[in-house]
């Protein structure tokens, strides 16, 4: 498999998991384990320095620990966290095709994600860029940055 549709399989498999998160959550399992298992599968705090500056922060902007991303999939140690993998979200798309850029074991993408609630047809859309690094064969993210995509009127 190419690097390209492997790339195409990981942002599958993240937004797969944002989603599982937030049903188990819906089903009163255990969501924490889900967002662990999920950090653990995406994102390479265990092998290697992470930053990671997610959509929605104010207070604390960076979350480069594990504990600190944790708290902000489902809500935990940082206040203003209100769990983003568990609104819950009942699908998320690609907006359009990702750009890349393949240097051998590391990939950055960028691109846009629609996230529908799950009470809700209308979508809001994330822009993200995500630098990928391959360990063992498998692409983890070393650096996650997103934003909201509004409309800004200079």
């Amino acid at each position: 498999m190419d690097k390209q549709a492997k790339v195409l399989e990981f942002l599958k498999s993240w937004t797969d998991g944002v989603i599982s998160i937030g049903k188990t959550y819906q089903r009163d399992g255990d969501f924490q384990e889900g967002a662990e298992f999920f950090l653990n599968t995406h994102y390479a705090f265990g092998e290697n320095e992470v930053l990671f500056k997610p959509t929605f922060t104010k207070d604390v902007i960076f979350r480069n620990s594990f504990n600190q991303a944790l708290s902000y999939f489902v809500s935990g140690s940082i206040s203003e966290d209100r769990g983003f993998a568990i609104r819950p979200w009942k699908k998320i798309e690609l907006h359009d095709q990702p750009n890349l850029i393949i240097e051998g074991d590391v990939v950055v993408v960028m691109g846009a994600l629609d996230f529908y609630h799950f009470e809700s047809e209308v979508s809001s859309i994330v822009s993200f860029t995500f630098v990928l690094k391959e360990f063992e064969g498998r692409f983890k993210i070393i650096v996650h940055h997103s934003s909201p995509v509004m409309d800004i009127n200079f």
